[in-house]
């Protein structure tokens, strides 16, 4: 064990390209908007101003209530640049705390909203 942590003390480290965190904003849904269960909505995020490397190009969008995202996925496996993918509105708990989560560099959050019907 000893002789092979000492071939890896001298490796080179390949440098990794810059990269650059990609937050879009989410547009929709917005503060103010109600939800209700069963129907279909276009989360929305602005891509207008990317930075030139993104790291993960490829996203999920997840619902989160109150303090924590909840293990529901909307959306999964698609291009950052669609700037919008339809989602079914889940069977949840009414509550007027809820946000999409945009997970691909990094996990950002929409305004609160209200998602009722059940």
């Amino acid at each position: 064990m000893t002789a092979a942590a000492a071939n890896l003390g001298g490796a080179a480290a390949t440098p990794l390209a810059p990269r650059d965190v990609y937050v879009p904003p989410v547009l929709y849904p917005h503060a103010g908007t109600v939800w209700f269960v069963g129907q279909r909505h276009n989360v929305a995020w602005d891509n207008s101003n990317p930075p030139k490397q993104i790291t993960n190009k490829i996203v999920r969008i997840m619902l989160r209530k109150g303090d924590l995202t909840t293990p529901v996925i909307l959306a999964d496996n698609f291009s950052i640049w669609l700037g919008h993918i339809e989602v079914t509105v889940p069977w949840v708990e009414d509550g007027s705390d809820y946000q999409i989560v945009l997970f691909g560099d990094s996990g950002n959050f929409s305004p609160l909203f209200t998602i009722s019907g059940s």
